[in-house]
């Protein structure tokens, strides 16, 4: 007999904040917010569906898919690599990526995948209903954000 490997599957996310310094999360199906991303296509035999060339480029490719916004995926966020289990006995490796959003002044859409879209600003963000590792990544993002701005100001 074979040995076969259990295999993880992988979703890549991506924090994504608009003009307003706002980040864009989405509702899912267990009415949790989470991040915009997804998994890696393998693309089809026929190649009607490409082959995703790099984790930032599925993402890049999922959020314009979810929402219509146009980003460019990197850099990873420090603590944004982790493990959840949205169901029993079901966990997912997630890979969290900062996103410099290429179109911020263009209202996002919601699309079928998920049921609702939403816009929120750093302190709204801990009570919202939704994973801790996705909380510690935005918290993250912003923290580099302000970081960034404060390096800026002592120029």
């Amino acid at each position: 007999m074979t040995y076969t490997p259990p295999l993880w599957p992988v979703s890549v996310k991506g924090v994504a904040l608009d003009a307003h310094n706002r980040v864009l999360l989405l509702k899912n199906e267990r009415d949790e917010w989470e991040l915009p991303g997804g998994r890696l296509e393998v693309g089809s035999p026929d190649g009607a569906v490409p082959t995703d060339d790099s984790p930032e480029g599925a993402l890049e490719r999922e959020i314009l898919e979810e929402t219509g916004w146009e980003v460019k995926a990197g850099p990873l966020i420090d603590g944004g690599v982790w493990i959840y289990e949205p169901i029993p006995r079901r966990k997912v490796l997630i890979v969290t990526y900062g996103c410099t959003v290429l179109t911020p002044d263009r209202a996002p859409v919601v699309s079928h995948e998920h049921k609702q879209l939403g816009m929120f600003t750093a302190d709204q963000v801990p009570a919202l209903h939704m994973p801790d590792g996705y909380k510690q990544a935005v918290a993250t993002w912003y923290g580099r954000k302000a970081a960034d701005l404060d390096d800026y100001e002592r120029m």
